[in-house]
């Protein structure tokens, strides 16, 4: 199931053979890269040039497949070079990306993942907040295979950061150039090309707490001639843990909630799990614990009033980010066969490392007897005789009745199964791409361009976890009797014993025997698989001379299947583990796909008319799991005069729903942040909630115990639900709308060296796929305004163990079209070189505005805004400022992040106003040097977070927090300052 090291080092010194082998002809400089808002087009032209090359005549820029002459981006298109890429000392592209302000907070990232039951460690990106379905990964302007099961979205990961030449990101409606899922936008990463001789570069680094620990190794070499160019990538990194217990902020368990009476927040800290090692008992009546020397002693979770603490510190076993190593090649090439055609050739694979660690198993007497609400029999009838279990000791035997008249007396317990160990995971985690094709012109009564591709991918990950246990099992071995002639205690059923059964000891700290441990433990297990199969041919070139210029125009066709598994253990999909019941989850579907773009110049050389050039584009596909669909781009640059550009477009984008979406069967989920609407409703209150919360079951049994619906601390911590897929999905449509201005006052001598662009976005989905909200479905329940809802939600009718009656036992949640999604909003982008003193001093500032964005969960849903929240702040920006002066250089970049509040929802819930709780605005800085030793030979410095700036206290009970760092992890740096030190050697 898993590569051993073995086989990982014979491949990594096969593929170093392939280094070896190759000549080196000369050493390459590396040349100060286009800045964050460069065209691509000036970017691969400064790129020719700064390798002695002619500069190509005819080139493609992201968004359009036409090749033409100092083409420009009609939509809004940012620039990231190599050499922001090394100046942000960064292990993977994700950590590089996610500073553009255009960028949304991620799903998956080394510090938001630990407790995913797959893909933990992935790194993924989502431009403008609408999730990375919808954010379309490229790699030289082909699809690349997804890194999680069942989604489009890429692991980064897979993708060595010193092999890339540029990345550019286009946002807006792209579907009619790329296809499905460009809704927000495309990310598309352009590798090196002609590289010649060897380049080394060597890191390390940690946080000043002495962790996340980074090693980092590469080797790139290339050799290249008239006759073509074959490249190569080597890389190794690793990345550290880091544990929650080793910042104060999060050491400790805590929970964050609304005070009416106090008008505020206050934070219970500790707040610990009732679950605790030693276990909680429950009689008849009331309940108990043990401490250390097994006395019986009451239950004291949080230690009130001065008292020890009984309960157990969950984060002291969890992670703020998860170490993740990795092995890395890369290789592209081409070979001409003759003056017309090239073939070409590009291959990664990416094998990846990761583990987690979370704390031991928290076990409920109803996970191991569900069908009678977690009553554990106390002993056995044997011959119809009842027969004491042993192992139950005197003080809990004397206190507890037949509860569920089998005429045994139970009991109910919850327990940490500390001796079963912390649960975790390993996970294997192989990708592997390779594209190859053939391209070149051809003569009609014009040259024209075609290239024919076809490309293979996949990615599979084997996961090992541990920390669970077989609940059959364990049923078993809680039902014990005496042995032969008063003999140590055996298991009752002599069925359990031929098969191996231990009785075990849940009463007191360690008392579970390491016999009993074996008996019970069940390692999980998860196999997945994912894979792309791909093909597609175009042509472009220009049909006719017009007055303005020539018509150019691009055509083609593409086919594509994906394929998706995850397939568990066995007892994980029965949920006979204690755990998630998790199914297995198959499916794929495949797509044809034809195109057509145009592009048009209308205009040229007249006053006020530099230029005006139309472009459209038209794409019809084909699915098989959605049928027909069409997306279509128009657009229009005109350039007013030499300094002043003005672009418009305006798009409808399709996005097919992805295999998750349309077979997940029924999983289970542990939801956090819910807020029961019912809470304090009282037989004659007449609020909102009020008489729908009555009539649920359970409810009216609370209010008669309490007075009002009260819920207790394991009542919080105990909700569960499932996501489902469905199959009559439907293709979402997304309309955007961009346009803007680009001024390049060259003709203003103080100002010829700045750059500036300034971009209006509205992008709109109709027909959303969505998973309803959990707390939509229970707001919408209890007021009445979707009766259909409820059918989420189920309540027990009866209290059961240490959970209240009238609790939420499920909430569920299931995907439809039936959302919207709306963001509007700014961008702007200025840069600015000139020699400043003895050297060469560069800007750059790229800011985002959002005006607003929200989602419609339900047809006639009021807006559920989430522009100004937790995760996507109204206001980004990021500055870069750097300074060269002959073998030295500096430079400092600066993130912000504007205020944030908390989700509208979550504050309606507790009565306050949406917006009214807010965090203040984050600055990042993160500076570098670096001094050229001797000529091919470079040291370099750096520190990220420099100031070591602190994320706000998002507390766990408020949402956005992530399980363990007490903060939004992947939008706020959890880690602190840290710095690293490399070499960089160029042969």
């Amino acid at each position: 199931m898993m590569e051993t090291i073995l086989s990982r080092s014979i491949r990594v010194i096969c593929l170093s053979g392939l280094a070896v082998g190759m000549s080196t002809a000369y050493a390459q400089e590396m040349q100060t890269q286009g800045g964050q808002n460069q065209s691509g087009a000036a970017q691969q032209q400064a790129a020719a040039a700064a390798e002695g090359q002619t500069p190509m005549q005819r080139i493609e820029v992201t968004g359009s497949r036409i090749a033409s002459p100092n083409a420009d981006s009609p939509s809004p298109l940012q620039v990231l070079s190599a050499a922001d890429i090394a100046a942000s000392g960064a292990a993977n592209l994700q950590q590089v990306l996610l500073d553009n302000p255009t960028m949304g907070s991620p799903a998956i990232s080394r510090t938001n993942s630990a407790f995913q039951t797959a893909s933990v460690g992935v790194a993924t990106v989502d431009l403008r907040n609408l999730g990375t379905s919808r954010t379309l990964v490229l790699v030289n302007g082909r699809r690349f295979v997804s890194g999680i099961p069942g989604e489009s979205a890429v692991d980064l990961n897979s993708i060595p950061t010193d092999f890339i030449e540029r990345v550019e990101l286009l946002t807006g409606g792209s579907s009619a150039a790329y296809g499905s899922d460009a809704v927000a936008g495309v990310v598309n990463i352009i590798t090196k090309r002609s590289f010649n001789g060897i380049m080394l570069d060597a890191q390390l680094g940690e946080s000043t707490k002495n962790d996340d620990k980074k090693r980092k190794f590469s080797a790139t070499f290339g050799t290249s001639n008239d006759d073509g160019f074959l490249m190569g990538h080597l890389g190794y990194s690793r990345e550290g843990q880091v544990w929650s217990r080793d910042r104060e902020r999060s050491a400790v368990d805590q929970n964050a909630s609304y005070s009416k009476s106090l008008g505020g927040f206050t934070v219970a800290r500790p707040f610990y799990s009732s679950y605790a090692p030693q276990g909680t008992f429950y009689p008849d009546s009331g309940s108990f614990t043990y401490d250390r020397a097994g006395n019986v002693i009451p239950v004291n979770t949080n230690g009130a009033n001065g008292g020890v603490a009984t309960g157990f510190n969950r984060n002291e076993f969890r992670s703020i980010a998860v170490p993740v190593e990795r092995y890395l090649f890369a290789t592209n090439g081409e070979l001409k066969i003759n003056e017309k055609t090239r073939a070409f050739m590009e291959g990664t694979y990416a094998s990846s490392h990761v583990s987690t660690t979370i704390e031991p198993f928290a076990l409920g007497a109803e996970d191991i007897f569900p069908s009678t609400g977690g009553q554990v029999p106390a002993g056995s009838l044997v011959n119809g005789t009842l027969v004491r279990n042993p192992l139950v000791p005197q003080y809990l035997y004397d206190r507890i009745s037949d509860n569920d008249g089998d005429g045994i007396p139970d009991y109910y317990f919850t327990r940490r199964l500390s001796e079963v160990g912390t649960r975790g995971s390993t996970a294997e985690r192989d990708t592997f791409r390779f594209v190859t094709g053939v391209k070149g012109e051809f003569d009609a009564w014009k040259t024209w361009n075609y290239e024919v591709y076809g490309g293979y991918g996949q990615t599979k990950e084997a996961q090992q976890g541990t920390g669970q246990v077989n609940v059959l099992n364990f049923a078993q071995a809680l039902q014990a009797i005496p042995g032969e002639n008063g003999g140590a205690p055996v298991c009752a059923s002599a069925d359990a014993r031929t098969q191996g059964c231990v009785p075990i000891n849940v009463f007191g700290f360690n008392t579970i025997s390491p016999e009993a441990l074996r008996y019970v433990t069940a390692p999980g297990s998860l196999l997945t698989r994912t894979t792309q199969k791909m093909a597609g041919g175009q042509i472009n070139g220009e049909v006719w001379d017009l007055p303005a210029g020539p018509l150019g125009v691009a055509a083609g066709v593409e086919w594509r299947k994906e394929f998706s598994s995850a397939v568990p253990d066995a007892l994980t999909q029965a949920g006979l583990n204690a755990g998630n019941a998790t199914p297995p989850t198959a499916g794929e579907f495949s797509v044809r796909e034809i195109f057509l773009e145009t592009r048009v110049p209308l205009l040229k050389d007249m006053p006020f008319v530099k230029e005006l050039n139309f472009l459209g584009a038209f794409r019809h596909g084909d699915y098989s799991s959605v049928g027909s669909t069409n997306s279509w781009n128009a657009g229009a640059e005109w350039t007013v005069v030499n300094d002043v550009k003005l672009r418009g477009t305006r798009s409808l984008s399709t996005r097919a729903p992805n295999i998750n979406e349309l077979y997940q069967a029924p999983s289970q989920d542990f939801p956090s942040g819910l807020i029961d609407p019912c809470v304090g409703v009282t037989a004659t209150s007449s609020g909102q909630y009020d008489a729908l919360c009555r009539a649920a079951p359970g409810v009216g049994a609370n209010i008669a115990a309490n007075g009002a619906f009260t819920l207790t601390q394991p009542d919080e911590q105990g909700v569960s639900g499932y996501n489902r897929g469905n199959q009559n999905l439907q293709a979402e449509k997304g309309r955007s709308t961009t346009f803007g201005v680009v001024w390049t006052p060259r003709s203003i001598e103080l100002l010829k060296r700045v750059t500036f662009t300034a971009d209006y976005f509205n992008i709109k989905i109709a027909d959303a796929i969505l998973s309803t909200p959990r707390q939509y479905a229970l707001e919408s329940c209890y007021s009445g305004s979707n009766p259909a809802l409820c059918s989420f939600i189920t309540r027990r009718p009866a209290a059961t163990g240490n959970n209240s009656a009238g609790s939420l036992d499920l909430v569920d949640t299931a995907v439809s079209n039936t959302g919207g999604f709306t963001t509007e909003g700014i961008d702007l982008t200025a840069a600015w070189n000139d020699r400043v003193g003895p050297g060469r001093l560069s800007t750059k500032l790229a800011y985002t505005y959002v005006k607003q964005g929200y989602v419609v969960p339900l047809p006639g849903a009021d807006r559920d805004p989430f522009a100004g929240e937790i995760g996507a702040p109204k206001n980004k920006a990021l500055f870069d400022i750097g300074y060269k002066w002959n073998d030295v250089s500096v430079s400092a970049t600066a993130t912000y992040i504007g205020r944030s509040a908390l989700d509208d929802q979550y504050l309606t819930g507790i009565g306050l106003t949406p917006g009214s709780f807010k965090f203040g605005s984050r600055t990042y800085t993160d500076l570098q040097a670096s001094y050229q030793l001797v000529k091919g030979t470079e040291l370099y410095f750096g520190l990220n977070n420099a100031f070591d700036t602190k994320p706000p206290a998002i507390v766990s009970g408020m949402p956005g927090s992530d399980t363990g760092a007490e903060t939004d992890a992947g939008t706020y740096d959890p880690i602190g300052r840290r710095w690293y030190a490399g070499i960089r050697v160029k042969l």
